[in-house]
């Protein structure tokens, strides 16, 4: 039995591969709905999450507001407006929403919001610090919300 040459084994194993993606292209470009369709769905779940998250901070800031007796605690639910409602229940200037627009700067004034929100609610400073870790923000403002 006579050996194959090793270029003519690596010809065999890159053609299957080609040929796998070829006539699967194939297949796909035949049907262009399903693709779109793929889209969506991941498109639609984005979207409820988005909502489900923006009703539960907006629900959680406008308690915080009712219980340090804040006025107009419905701001919660106007995107510009709850970062100043945050403000006025941290007892902060009203001019440091326009921090909250600068990049890095940001992150340093929405710690110290949260740290003061925490201490408006009467619980330690170092809640409004822990906004930072990923995940546990978003137990954060239901703590300082629901907790008595």
């Amino acid at each position: 039995m006579p050996k194959r040459p090793l270029s003519a084994i690596r010809k065999a194993l890159l053609m299957v591969p080609a040929a796998i993606l070829l006539f699967s292209g194939l297949a796909f470009a035949q049907d262009e709905r399903a693709v779109w369709a793929v889209f969506g769905a991941f498109l639609y779940i984005f979207l409820l999450v988005f909502v489900g998250a923006y009703v539960y901070f907006a629900l959680a800031l406008q308690v915080i507001a009712e219980k340090t007796r804040t006025p107009n605690g419905w701001l919660a639910w106007i995107p510009i407006a709850n970062i100043y409602l945050m403000t006025v229940v941290a007892g902060k200037p009203a001019w440091w929403v326009l921090l909250c627009f600068l990049p890095v700067v940001n992150i340093i004034i929405t710690v110290l919001l949260w740290v003061g929100v925490a201490e408006a609610r009467r619980k330690p400073g170092w809640w409004g610090i822990l906004i930072i870790i990923p995940v546990v923000n978003l137990i954060v403002p239901g703590y300082l919300a629901w907790s008595d």
